[in-house]
């Protein structure tokens, strides 16, 4: 596969076709390419601790796990904070408690099952998203210098710990949802600016540097979430271009009721195949709700613009977004997140999402797991 596109883009690269920058991506494709299924399960060790009970559709009690892994799921993902400790009361709640410890044992038990494991770095304290990249507290009066010394020597020090434990993740994530940089004020960009950019490319390239040099075998994520604004994702990524920075895989999060319909997100797909064709694609992130029950952030018809707020409008999401990412040939990787929810037992979390894939009042899997889990089919 590299041989023949060496020859391709060689030609093309003569006739001034690629630049340069484009040229050097081909060196970093996969010899074979491989799609991978499954889900953001980072609760699951908390649900479990309190005894909470997951079932089929028919009310069989299963292992999570192991139920996951039977219906084609391959890979989970697991987040991991700084010092979550130090979070936050609300966010606490909200599931912010996966520390080293925590992951090193649940990355164990993934691998354990024959899945692989997604590592995601939150350079935070508490939640790292498009609205929100709070510096960790023991980094808080850090220079730039030693900002990006603390994002290497806290990757590659993790990143040695999860291998001592046996839980080697094989892909990686350096940072979440990072459209608008990380490590705010100091490393936040503006997509209509070009200052800042410099600062928030090398913090990238700290934090990839780490995961080349401790686990060389793992492939490397960049994680976005505007799937429904191509100019900015297109911005985001040739600036890495730009600057040279070394990872593997576009990453992108894609939630109906936030980014835009189907459409939307077919054509960014398409586009990313066309102006970048050396990067794979994976849907890191998507959910959609069923309910809003016992939901403190929602009112009942919130967010039913594009499908129901209902088990059938859950389905509906699920079936068409498979068939519609089935149609790309750059998509390499979709993921539910926290698929794990289940209220059915004691309190986990304070209030419900209902955006999980199994039912938060009787712990069944939801229809939508089973059209989730078609993607991993050939």
């Amino acid at each position: 596969m590299k041989k023949a596109f060496f020859t391709i883009v060689m030609i093309a690269f003569a006739i001034g076709g690629w630049s340069q920058s484009i040229l050097t991506e081909v060196f970093n494709l996969p010899d074979e390419k491989e799609r991978l299924l499954g889900g953001d399960a980072s609760m699951l060790p908390s649900y479990e601790q309190k005894g909470t009970v997951y079932r089929d559709a028919e009310g069989n009690t299963v292992d999570a796990l192991d139920f996951m892994k039977a219906n084609g799921w391959d890979c989970i993902r697991i987040r991991l904070f700084v010092n979550p400790h130090k979070a936050p009361g609300e966010n606490k709640g909200e599931g912010v408690c996966q520390n080293l410890d925590y992951v090193k044992g649940l990355g164990k038990k993934v691998k354990a099952k024959g899945m692989k494991v997604m590592l995601d770095f939150h350079y935070s304290d508490t939640w790292a998203d498009p609205g929100k990249q709070f510096i960790p507290s023991d980094w808080k009066d850090h220079s730039v210098e030693a900002l990006c010394d603390s994002i290497y020597s806290h990757t590659a020090s993790s990143l040695r710990a999860m291998k001592e434990a046996g839980a080697e993740p094989e892909l990686i994530q350096v940072g979440n949802e990072i459209t608008n940089g990380m490590l705010w004020p100091v490393g936040k960009i503006n997509h209509t600016e070009k200052d800042n950019w410099d600062v928030l490319c090398r913090m990238i390239e700290s934090g990839t540097k780490a995961c080349r040099e401790v686990c060389p075998k793992s492939r490397i994520i960049i994680h976005t979430e505007k799937a429904g604004r191509w100019e900015i994702t297109k911005r985001f990524y040739e600036e890495l271009r730009c600057h040279r920075n070394d990872y593997d895989i576009i990453g992108l999060s894609y939630y109906p009721m936030w980014h835009r319909n189907m459409g939307v997100l077919a054509a960014t797909l398409d586009s990313l195949e066309r102006d970048f064709p050396f990067k794979d694609v994976m849907i890191v992130e998507t959910a959609a709700y069923y309910s809003h029950d016992n939901d403190r952030w929602s009112k009942p018809d919130t967010y039913s613009e594009f499908y129901p707020i209902s088990v059938d409008g859950q389905t509906m999401f699920t079936k068409e977004l498979v068939a519609e990412l089935r149609r790309h040939k750059n998509v390499t990787g979709l993921f539910w997140w926290f698929p794990e929810e289940n209220g059915s037992g004691q309190e986990v979390t304070k209030g419900w999402l209902n955006r999980g894939l199994f039912d938060n009042k009787t712990g069944r899997a939801l229809p939508a797991f089973y059209e989730f889990s078609k993607w991993g089919k050939k």
